[in-house]
Parts: C-alpha cells; structure tokens; sequence
C-alpha cells in the first residue's frame, strides 16, 4: 500500500510532524483516550495525528462521547485531512472485527492490536510517518492470538530488527531507564547481571544525548539493597555487579554515579543534580516517578530506529465504556512524540 505525506509548504518553516497513534486493543480504552486526547486544538498545533486501528470501534466511541468530530477514513495514497475537527483513520484490518465484548481479553482484538502496531512501524521505517505514539495493548490478548511477547518494547524491537533496547519513563523532573521491568521480586537478584546494568546505562545515556539534547549527560544509578548494601551488610550485588556495571561506563565516558541509596538518589533527580536514572526493577522507579506525574507519565523507548512514545497505563478493562478514562497520559505522549520528531 503507498502511503503519501502532504505537500511541503512553501514557506520555510518545517511541517507539523505526521505522527501515527496505534489504537491498542479495541476492547480497552485506548479508543476513548485517543478520542478525547485529539478532540481538542492543542495537540493539533504540535502534530498531525493519523489514527492506526478499527475504522468502526473509532466512530462508535467518538458518538458516545458525544464528540464534534467527524471520524475520516483515509487509505495509503491520501492525505490526512487538515480541519481539526476531523480525525483520520488508518484501517488496516482485512474485515471489521463485528461484534466484540468490551472489557474483555480476546485472541480477536489482541490480534488487531498486534497488526496496528506493525502497520505503524511499516509505515514509520518507510518514512512515511514521523513517529508512532501507543495507545494500551493487552499482553493476554496478543498472546491468546499467538503474539508471544511481554509488551510493546519486546515487539518493536523484533519488527525493527534492534539488537539493543530498553523502556525509558519520562514523567515530571524524572527520566527513568529499567534494568529489568515485568519480574517477580524473588527473581530479581538472579538477574540482575552486569552486562543488563551497562546496557541501562548506555542506553540511558543514549536518550539523554541524542532524543533530549543533553550533552554530557549524568546518570544517577540506584543500588538495590537498603543503603547500597552498607559494605555488604544487606546484600552483595551492590559490590558485585551494579558497581562494576557503573565502573565500566565511566570508563566508557559516561558520567554515571556507583551505586546510590534509591531513597535519596530519586530525590536529587528530581532536584536536578541527575539527567537521568538507572532503575534495578519496576516498583523501584515507578513509585517516585507516579508520586510526582501521577496521569502524566510517557513510556519512551530508547534505541529504536523510530521514535516511538506510550501511554505509561494498562487496557482498564474495568473501567471501560464508562467515559471516564484519563487522556492525560497519551496527551504527554503525543507531545513528547511531536517534540522528539521536529528534532530529527
């Protein structure tokens, strides 16, 4: 299918960037985000944004929000519609999806979600869009649909063909890079390894450098064990692994701490004193990051060939067709897309 962008505009001034927004499953609440984020003229001023999912789930959920927007089919070879009051739609599903239940994880919608994504990042390597920002899939449904990954990142690394990358959070004064991410606690000592601690930093100081322009960047890099192990009274990785994994970056060039107390260390980011932070595992970076951007936090991921952006929340199967789900999210999402893409 081609795909043609607008005509460049005469005058100098670069082109608003062509981001597409993957609808996620059709059966959580990416539809209504996605529906209230762009219903309003701020988003517009920074990007123009190409919906990529159902046709159908996307005007039943802006006419029971009662939106004043009218949902426009574009296909491959048309240009997005420039009024505001429009929202394009990218469909690339062979058939509707018919009748679904909401709420609900299944292989059909999860399959759909897979197949936004990878028509997004087609479209995205080709070049005929400037970025992709998504909406929440559900990793129930894609593996009922034989979409064996654990989330987003995993599978836009496969679909890209990247060797390395890694989940960034960006919320507030706070830029967050995971070690590890889904993990039970009781395995996490096991895997903490040094070579996963380096690839953080790295690719921490990646992001830092070339998506936020950020020279010379500092990372500040947790330790796991309370006090950083206190010379190895609460634990040893603190010695064996994260110290060496921040040794070997400074070695590379990289101003990265040794491992710092997290109780104090997310405190003097948010300060400023650090650029960026190397989080050992989930619980441990998203904590502080929701205490200060509740709502407003962006999954960003480091070392793409593309640029891609996401909601920092799940599907809520529970809270769907109820109107009431938060936009704010995917809104700082786009924005931060719209910004990261006008750099390039």
């Amino acid at each position: 299918m081609k795909f043609q962008r607008d005509k460049p505009k005469k005058q100098n001034k670069p082109d608003k960037p062509l981001l597409g927004i993957t609808m996620g499953d059709p059966a959580g609440i990416g539809p209504e985000v996605i529906a209230k984020a762009l219903a309003g003229q701020s988003l517009r001023r920074l990007c123009r944004p190409i919906v990529i999912g159902s046709f159908p789930v996307m005007q039943q959920t802006v006419k029971k929000l009662k939106l004043k927007m009218d949902v426009i089919r574009v296909e491959g070879h048309e240009t997005v519609p420039p009024r505001s009051n429009q929202l394009a739609v990218l469909d690339p599903l062979d058939r509707s999806l018919g009748r679904f239940p909401r709420g609900v994880a299944a292989p059909e919608t999860g399959a759909a979600s897979v197949l936004f994504i990878k028509k997004a990042v087609e479209l995205a390597q080709l070049g005929c869009i400037d970025g992709i920002v998504t909406a929440p899939i559900n990793k129930e449904a894609i593996n009922l649909a034989g979409c064996h990954f654990p989330g987003h990142t995993e599978l836009l690394a496969d679909l890209t063909a990247t060797p390395e990358s890694g989940m960034m959070i960006v919320g507030g004064p706070l830029r967050i890079m995971f070690v590890t991410t889904h993990v039970a606690i009781k395995d996490l000592p096991a895997l903490l390894t040094q070579a996963k601690i380096e690839k953080a930093i790295r690719l921490a100081h990646l992001a830092l450098q070339d998506l936020f322009g950020i020279k010379n960047p500092r990372v500040g890099v947790a330790a796991l064990n309370p006090h950083a192990g206190e010379h190895g009274l609460f634990g040893d990785e603190e010695a064996r692994v994260i110290l060496p994994a921040a040794r070997a970056a400074q070695a590379q060039g990289i101003r990265a701490s040794d491992p710092l107390p997290a109780d104090t260390l997310f405190g003097k980011a948010a300060r400023g004193d650090y650029d960026g932070v190397v989080a050992l595992y989930h619980d441990q970076g998203l904590i502080p990051l929701k205490l200060v951007a509740f709502g407003t936090c962006v999954n960003l991921t480091v070392g793409l060939p593309i640029i891609r952006t996401s909601v920092d929340h799940g599907t809520a199967f529970d809270i769907v067709g109820k109107g009431v789900a938060d936009p704010g999210s995917l809104i700082e999402a786009i924005t931060l897309a719209a910004k990261l893409a006008q750099k390039r």
